[in-house]
């Protein structure tokens, strides 16, 4: 290699390392002003919950005690809001080290900056100015005092929806790829059963609950029932047609390797119908929770559902908004967890979908 041509690629890699160095600044640029926009947005909330005065009459302001701490509601208010600022930040700098999060958190900026504002606007009109309907539009602060009075039965609600939520989801999406396999691969077991889940899957649970409730000899397995039947149906079907829509190559190549009937089912179709499973399984977590709440107000001894009956006997509007709160972040976790199995499972599939 002559003179000439080791100059011009020691020139060309210069040049290449002065643009990844100036994209590094603008990535960085960016990432500051999203951070410095997401955190102002919370700020705000907590200047304005904290300079505004209480004009509104009728808020009882008793202190409690936080480990080392003893806050009133604004208090515990403009402390869960400095939680969400920290993790914001971690986020943030999580953002400058992955690349793939980085867009992510930079589009949702403005979003969250304008939670900020909103959860702002909410505080005075709910808890400084009470312009809302009282007692059903409490404040943010009120809201989150629940989680100071009624720690504990919170707790032991939650845990109760998610053993029957867990025990009973599981049951059914097991039920569920089996039954769709078998209508999948045997002709005799789609002709016997596909008619039965097409009757049964379009039936809303709600119109099972009357049947449920008198034929089955507790409240908690009639709740069973409902669940599962709200799990069967989405994840039979998706199972069904992703095992039939398998490429008759797929299996002609692997019976020419020899492959016999458990082979091309559990090796060849099911892999190939995983993403159609997945879908099932998304469909069915999002009806079978909705069931889950339902049935918890028709009889159930605990549960999320079972707590909100409880205390709206006495009104206590603020208690039920923070129970819809934890069925919110509940299910967003479970989604996120099931989001992340399928990541895995699905991995093959990886730059395919967007």
């Amino acid at each position: 290699m002559d003179a000439a041509s080791v100059k011009g690629s020691a020139l060309l890699a210069n040049q290449a390392h002065q643009k990844g160095k100036a994209t590094d600044r603008s990535y960085a640029k960016k990432l500051t002003l999203a951070i410095l926009l997401t955190v102002s947005g919370f700020l705000i909330a907590i200047l304005g919950n904290l300079l505004i005065p209480q004009i509104a009459e009728g808020i009882k302001t008793p202190t409690y005690e936080l480990g080392a701490l003893t806050v009133d509601l604004n208090g515990f208010y403009r402390l869960v809001l400095s939680g969400i600022i920290l993790l914001y930040l971690l986020l943030g700098f999580r953002a400058f080290f992955d690349e793939k999060y980085r867009a992510k958190y930079l589009r949702q900026a403005r979003f969250r900056f304008v939670m900020g504002l909103v959860l702002l606007a909410y505080d005075i009109c709910g808890t400084k100015l009470r312009i809302t309907p009282q007692p059903f539009f409490p404040g943010p602060a009120q809201i989150l005092e629940t989680f100071l009075i009624d720690t504990q039965q919170i707790y032991t609600n939650l845990l109760y929806s998610l053993r029957l939520f867990s025990a009973v989801f599981f049951s059914g999406v097991v039920l569920g790829v089996s039954t769709g396999i078998l209508i999948g691969w045997f002709p005799k077991a789609y002709y016997w059963i596909y008619p039965v889940l097409r009757l049964t899957g379009v039936i809303p649970a709600v119109a099972w609950m009357p049947f449920a409730l008198t034929m089955l000899p507790a409240p908690f397995w009639a709740a069973t029932f409902l669940i599962a039947i709200c799990s069967w149906f989405p994840v039979a079907s998706q199972t069904a047609f992703g095992i039939k829509s398998t490429p008759r190559t797929q299996f002609e190549a692997a019976r020419t390797l020899g492959a016999k009937t458990p082979y091309l089912v559990f090796r060849v179709a099911v892999p190939n119908a995983m993403p159609q499973i997945f879908t099932g399984i998304t469909t069915a977590c999002a009806s079978s929770f909705t069931c889950l709440v339902m049935a918890e107000m028709m009889g159930q001894p605990g549960g999320l559902g079972y707590y909100i009956n409880v205390v709206k006997v006495w009104a206590a509007y603020y208690k039920v908004f923070a129970t819809i709160l934890v069925m919110a972040i509940l299910f967003s976790l479970i989604l996120a967890v099931l989001g992340a199995v399928r990541a895995y499972v699905l991995r093959w599939q990886k730059g395919q979908l967007v």
